[in-house]
């Protein structure tokens, strides 16, 4: 999994950093496992536009991805290594012993033909899904469920892991990619080993185009626009627009918008490294 770098003949190549796909096996989807997506625009449904800077893009069907791992005891077989457009890492398409097909997140290090299995019986070898209870100390993972049976909720976008560092009774605390140590059930899965596309935060988009082909319409700033728009709109000439905030006035650069009241900062050991 690597980045190329493109000449600088045209000057949207200048710029241009993409990946190599070098670990794509297959083109296209399995069909039993997409369905259509439905776009939005940012508009709620009487046609008001929530959500600003969304729309257009390229037409993309959604791959189905098994979260869960539910399938305990039974050995999957990797058929290939896929692109989904919909998320920033690969997906890989695994065939069951029964003959069901499902897909899940890629690990990094997961080959065609590897087998892998989830439940009591797995090993802690990458791809395989345990729950946190019977997993050695140290162990990187992805997929983490935050409730049992829930479904993976946390480290799942291109390169990203966390560590099992310890447990306590029923907790495990869990070192998230944010820094953050967290506790987390015993009970509850992860699978083993990094997400797909660690190079991903490197890539360029190198044109604005490729943004509108992701469905990324232009954003534009807060000083550039009226009072009436905006809290740090108007001015004369380029005035700076005053303390960074949001649209709707909320502070920004630093300012805390976590809820001191919030259920799950109990859970929460060490709270995450801020810059």
């Amino acid at each position: 999994m690597a980045v190329r770098k493109f000449k600088p003949v045209t000057p949207g190549q200048r710029q241009k950093v993409i990946s190599t796909f070098e670990e794509i096996t297959r083109n296209s989807p399995e069909k039993s496992l997409i369905k259509a997506g439905k776009r939005s625009g940012g508009r709620n449904n009487s046609g008001k536009m929530t959500m600003r800077y969304m729309g257009g893009g390229h037409k993309k069907r959604y791959r189905v991805i098994d979260f869960h791992r539910e399938k305990d005891g039974m050995p999957a077989t990797v058929k290939s290594i896929e692109y989904d457009p919909n998320r920033t890492a690969r997906i890989a398409l695994v065939v069951y012993e029964d003959g069901e097909k499902r897909y899940i997140i890629a690990p990094g290090q997961l080959k065609v033909g590897q087998k892998i299995m989830s439940g009591k019986n797995a090993t802690p070898d990458v791809g395989n899904a345990m729950i946190l209870a019977d997993m050695p100390m140290g162990t990187i993972v992805h997929n983490i469920e935050l409730h049992p049976g829930q479904g993976a909720a946390l480290a799942r976008s291109a390169g990203s892991y966390a560590q099992l560092t310890s447990r306590d009774g029923k907790y495990a605390i869990i070192k998230l990619p944010s820094g953050e140590s967290r506790m987390i059930l015993t009970t509850c899965k992860a699978t083993v080993g990094t997400v797909s596309n660690p190079d991903h935060d490197l890539e360029k988009s190198g044109k604005a185009g490729r943004n509108r082909w992701l469905g990324r319409r232009p954003r534009v700033r807060g000083v550039a626009m009226n009072p009436v728009d905006h809290p740090m709109g108007g001015g004369e000439g380029r005035a700076s627009g005053g303390h960074p905030r949001s649209r709707t006035g909320l502070l920004a650069k630093g300012y805390k918008t976590r809820s001191k009241k919030k259920h799950s900062n109990k859970y929460i050991v060490e709270k995450r490294k801020t810059k």
